[in-house]
């Protein structure tokens, strides 16, 4: 048995679940989240708990169990939290800008790059106090879909990753990156 798979997922107030045969219908406060779940697993509700079963012992059902599981959880943390990934620019001259919803970076490049937010996604830039600000070095990805915040925050971090020789680039907040030393000098 899944060991996350067998955990039951409990639905905090203000948050409804509406199940209808593989279509689970989350809303709360912050939004709603709809998805279909594979028939390799069934779901139930009992009071406020849902409970993911797989119908058999197959590979492909032991293979759904947990990720159904995880799925269903993070459209009702979604809902209810929502989600936020920290992305830092570090190098001289680099910056973010919110425009709306659009991102404009400066990060060593001729032209500026402009990104698009995706639907439910927000760009906020903040200093280092958390006060949110015009343009600055800290993106803050938020919206209430785990996996729409997570592919945007990559994206983004893929139009200048860290450069391992200076460090410089855009990188999650806290990662770490390993340094490689540079040419060794002439003697």
């Amino acid at each position: 048995m899944s060991r996350i798979g067998k955990r039951p997922i409990n639905i905090p107030d203000k948050v409804t679940v509406t199940l209808n045969g593989q279509q689970v219908s989350v809303k709360g406060p912050k939004g709603q989240l709809e998805r279909i779940l594979p028939s390799e697993v069934t779901i139930e509700q009992e009071n406020n708990t849902l409970i993911v079963q797989r119908r058999n012992d197959s590979r492909r059902c032991r293979a759904a169990h947990g990720l159904c599981r995880t799925l269903v959880f993070n459209m009702v943390e979604g809902v209810s939290k929502g989600f936020e990934k920290r992305l830092e620019l570090q190098g001289v001259g680099y910056r973010a800008q919110a425009k709306g919803k659009a991102l404009t970076l400066n990060v060593g490049y001729s032209k500026p790059v402009d990104f698009e937010a995706p639907e439910g996604i927000d760009f906020v830039i903040v200093d280092n106090t958390g006060k949110t600000v015009n343009q600055g070095t800290l993106v803050v990805v938020s919206g209430i879909d785990k996996e729409i915040v997570g592919n945007t925050a990559a994206k983004i971090r893929d139009v200048r990753p860290p450069e391992v020789y200076k460090g410089k680039g855009i990188r999650y907040q806290g990662e770490i990156v390993r340094r490689k030393a540079g040419k060794a000098g002439k003697k």
